[in-house]
């Protein structure tokens, strides 16, 4: 099988996990992969099915009457590059105004530069979406430096470095990295700075 190159159009499908069928995919995918800049590598069939039935991946508002946040914090979509499945994005605390995302891809699609391309589609997914997040944020663990560079490429600036802030199992704890991109930074093309140490002792 061809693999799509990094210059295929990426599109994003929303997830229905209260589709018995898009739920078995789901759960298909996030069990079939290896994730190892994630704090739980393995997702175990039990887990996913645990977290559909819990809204984790988000259910479509419209077979929905309440405004429960178990209803409306999570949403997720598929990531396809023309007719390959990269794989899946879910955003958490959309209530907020300032979703957090967690992007899975494929195996078999990392490391191939895909993400330059999901992560600035999946930013003006979420902007045009919804008009009341103000920025998109986003943590990797600070040995993740493919990631790291893909947020930098994107436009997110780096806001937090959390030290031994990230779980490792059977090991010692690293630093999480956090990014975000402003609402006014993406619609302006420009990125905003700060500076790191404003204060003295």
């Amino acid at each position: 099988m061809t693999r799509p190159a990094p210059s295929a159009e990426i599109s994003f499908v929303a997830l229905r996990p209260e589709d018995p069928d898009d739920a078995a995919a789901l759960t298909d995918f996030l069990t079939a992969q290896h994730y190892p800049f994630h704090v739980c590598a393995e997702l175990s069939v039990e887990r996913v099915r645990a977290g559909i039935r819990e809204g984790r991946y988000g259910r479509n508002p419209a077979h929905y009457s309440t405004t429960a946040a178990s209803e409306t914090d999570h949403r997720g979509w598929w990531v396809w590059a023309d007719q390959t499945r990269l794989g899946v994005v879910v955003l958490d605390d959309l209530t907020e105004g300032a979703p957090l995302f967690d992007l899975r891809l494929a195996d078999a699609h990392r490391g191939r530069g895909w993400g330059a391309a999901v992560l600035p589609g999946l930013t003006r997914v979420v902007f045009e979406t919804y008009p009341e997040v103000d920025r998109l944020e986003g943590q990797t663990r600070e040995d993740n430096i493919a990631m790291r560079k893909v947020f930098l490429k994107s436009g997110f600036v780096k806001e937090a470095h959390y030290r031994r802030g990230w779980p490792m199992e059977g090991g010692e704890p690293v630093a999480s990295v956090a990014y975000a991109i402003l609402r006014q930074d993406w619609v302006s093309g420009t990125t905003t700075t700060f500076q790191w140490e404003d204060l003295a002792a």
